[in-house]
């Protein structure tokens, strides 16, 4: 009986070590997918800031230059798939909690599984592109309105038709205003070292990590900011064309003072950020 009870007990243990297994590699390969992205979004910016506005810089532009490589339909739905195992992994999170500590904690699962659902709607949207669905990912690049801009400004029109719809799109920008001053502030605090394996890490490599952390973080917050800025002149002014997507957001930085620089600045700390995340798929906790 005490033999059949611990095959029993070593038979979940193995299960649920596979699950485990198979959940981090999902996770793993959804931080390469999500470097990619902001890698290639980075470099359209910085194109962009140099003078070469043809391009958009957002979700679907960093696709559309993904499918211009050599084998670039493999590419993008390496990437969609990438970008669901994240969703996945995220998702797991929610279900039975993530690594480190404070895991299991009630606010930890509510933001993996607001995670999930942003991943989930990234990977849908690059998986239709793969598949020919242009709409998907939306927009066609060259010089017209990007597609997180239509998706912006389409989003904000539909709430703001609704009862309270003012007050609506004023709380979710508010909410993106605030994701984007948590991202910074943490970037800055470093507190994505809690989830690194640091132990495995050289001096060097960890003083780089913290480079492109640092850096990247507080890049990424910027722009969620000032996206978040623009949905609430949005509610703000009842016009929907206030809401800006990434696109439109970015290139408000170069309508600053600062000017193309400021952008150019914006644009090589998202390409780190991306390098960053390629780091944490590397050494992570997952």
């Amino acid at each position: 009986m005490r033999t059949t009870t611990t095959g029993l007990r070593n038979t979940a243990v193995g299960r649920s070590t596979a699950g485990g297994t198979a959940m981090a590699a999902a996770g793993r390969a959804g931080f390469v997918a999500r470097g990619v992205v902001y890698l290639l979004v980075g470099v359209l910016a910085l194109r962009i800031a140099v003078g070469d506005s043809g391009r958009q810089a957002d979700r679907g532009g960093a696709v559309k230059e993904l499918a211009r490589q050599p084998f670039g339909g493999f590419l993008v739905w390496a990437l969609g798939i990438g970008l669901a195992c994240m969703a996945l992994w995220r998702l797991s999170e929610a279900v039975f909690g993530a690594a480190g500590p404070g895991g299991r904690d009630a606010s930890t699962r509510l933001a993996s599984l607001a995670r999930f659902g942003f991943y989930a709607f990234v990977a849908a949207s690059v998986i239709a592109l793969a598949a020919g669905r242009k709409d998907g990912a939306g927009g066609s690049g060259g010089s017209e309105e990007g597609a997180s801009d239509k998706q912006s400004k389409g989003a904000t029109a539909e709430a703001l038709d609704l009862p309270a719809g003012r007050w609506l799109v004023a709380a979710a920008g508010l909410v993106v205003v605030v994701a984007g001053v948590w991202i910074a502030v943490r970037a800055l605090l470093r507190k994505y070292r809690d989830h690194l394996q640091l132990g495995r890490m050289s001096a060097r490599t960890e003083r780089v990590v913290d480079t492109l952390g640092v850096a990247g973080g507080v890049s990424r917050g910027a722009v969620f900011t000032a996206a978040g800025v623009f949905v609430l002149v949005a509610a703000a002014k009842y016009d929907p064309d206030k809401a800006k997507g990434l696109d439109d957001t970015l290139r408000t930085f170069a309508d600053t003072p600062a000017g193309p620089p400021l952008l150019g600045v914006i644009a090589v700390g998202l390409m780190l950020f991306g390098a960053f995340s390629f780091a944490m798929a590397r050494w992570r906790k997952v």
